[in-house]
């Protein structure tokens, strides 16, 4: 199974990225994950459902850790091809 998540973590900053943002991005790009699409406004990833899995897991608790308010998922099952 294929996953896609889509996130974003709060308190928003639009003049310095906030250190629980700097940390959800390095979780996800340290993950074994097929795509990685972060931006200022929202997150995707998307890749084996064990890898997106484990990423999730390690993102909730350390942007937690790092000062995160709210945390925001959204998590599809992709089809095939997608």
């Amino acid at each position: 199974m294929r996953l896609r998540v889509e996130f974003t973590t709060e308190p928003f900053d639009l003049d310095e990225a906030p250190a629980h943002a700097l940390v959800a991005r390095e979780v996800v790009e340290a993950a074994d994950l097929d795509a990685v699409d972060v931006g200022p406004f929202g997150n995707t990833v998307e890749g084996r459902a064990d890898a997106v899995l484990g990423a999730v897991d390690a993102l909730l608790r350390k942007t937690l850790e790092a000062g995160a308010t709210r945390i925001s998922l959204q998590v599809n099952v992709l089809g095939e091809g997608e």
